[in-house]
């Protein structure tokens, strides 16, 4: 049995204009002057070559490295036009101009995402510092950063590099990055249980092209249970995650590769040290190229001998799936240094070179 010990990492928000000047007086700064965290390699992104090829230098180095434009230098700090900013990267909409604001950093400020979903949020512990990072969740693109210090009702400050947007003008033609977003299919669900649900979450939701992971129960036969009624082993449900993805930024092929390698798919109900059916290793499938999918995926690794033992995971369709209760949620975003999350999710994360995304 995991111990789980709850708490919290605050984001001062006093910290924002300490960052903002880190960032610009970083010695390695990048093409037009934008500064990236130091030894950050450029990341891949899933678009098309093409539209990656039209970026300037700049725009380069601020979505690929996590760099930082210098402040007052964007066109967007003090644009006032009506319409939507979206991913300069992949076309998809962040922010609404209703939702901007002059917070009078140098930087275009909103108090929210435009879309619930659309922008995806991660510790950042650069420059010495404990920062949210704000990423365009289609493709993986880094934006800027959030701070608690915006205006009401959210009282957040989305701070977002000018070079990382293009803004489509209300009422003109959506530019061809923004149409053929507007044109995939936007979002499809995938199930999966592989043991602690702390640490699935934390894995999935680090894949460019993952809308949202929520941590909770299914697969059994007891209605809305509770934490402790799934821990007692007697509900039939297995902690598991339900994960929003867009298909055309991130495959359930993809989602099913991470699964695997995340975990020890040959013990009957166990992960490490947390024992009992609730941590069985288990793929919901929705729909039946869900299912072609996932059968075709074990079969491989059966056949390919990754495993010295059978591999043990369910393959079942998805069932009611009960969200657990809130302080589950983002927990090892919420929690990094409780000391289940260092000594067991810290590791894998770095195992399979997702910690930092």
């Amino acid at each position: 049995m995991k111990h789980r010990t709850i708490g919290a990492v605050a984001v001062v928000g006093a910290l924002a204009l300490a960052a903002a000047v880190a960032m610009r007086t970083d010695s390695r700064s990048g093409a037009d002057g934008a500064a990236a965290a130091p030894g950050k390699e450029p990341m891949a992104m899933p678009c098309d070559s093409e539209r990656l090829a039209a970026l300037t230098p700049l725009q380069r180095e601020v979505l690929t490295r996590k760099g930082t434009e210098p402040a007052w230098s964007g066109k967007y700090h003090d644009h006032h036009e009506t319409g939507a900013y979206v991913c300069a990267a992949c076309g998809s909409e962040l922010f609404a101009s209703g939702d901007k604001f002059d917070s009078g950093t140098g930087w275009p400020s909103f108090m929210r995402p435009a879309v619930n979903g659309g922008v995806r949020e991660a510790e950042d512990r650069s420059h010495g510092m404990v920062r949210t990072e704000a990423i365009c969740a289609r493709c993986g693109g880094h934006l800027g950063h959030v701070f608690p210090d915006g205006p009401e009702p959210t009282g957040l400050r989305y701070c977002i590099n000018s070079a990382a947007l293009d803004f489509q003008k209300e009422g003109l033609a959506p530019s061809p990055a923004a149409a053929a977003a507007a044109d995939r299919p936007k979002e499809e669900l995938a199930t999966f249980a592989a043991g602690c649900f702390w640490c699935v979450e934390a894995v999935m939701e680090r894949l460019p092209g993952v809308l949202d992971v929520t941590s909770g129960y299914t697969g059994g036969s007891v209605p809305s249970p509770t934490y402790e009624q799934v821990s007692a082993g007697r509900t039939g449900h297995a902690e598991a995650i339900r994960v929003r993805f867009d298909p055309a930024a991130v495959s359930f092929e993809t989602l099913l590769e991470t699964f695997w390698s995340m975990h020890d798919p040959t013990t009957p109900n166990r992960q490490g040290a947390d024992v009992g059916s609730q941590y069985r290793s288990a793929i919901f499938y929705h729909g039946e190229p869900q299912r072609l999918a996932a059968e075709a995926s074990k079969r491989a690794l059966t056949n390919g001998k990754a495993y010295p033992d059978p591999i043990m995971t369910e393959i079942v369709p998805a069932a009611e799936f009960y969200p657990a209760e809130k302080y589950h949620q983002d927990y090892f975003n919420r929690n990094t240094q409780a000391p289940y999350c260092k000594a067991v999710i810290l590791p894998k994360l770095r195992k399979l070179k997702l910690f930092g995304r």
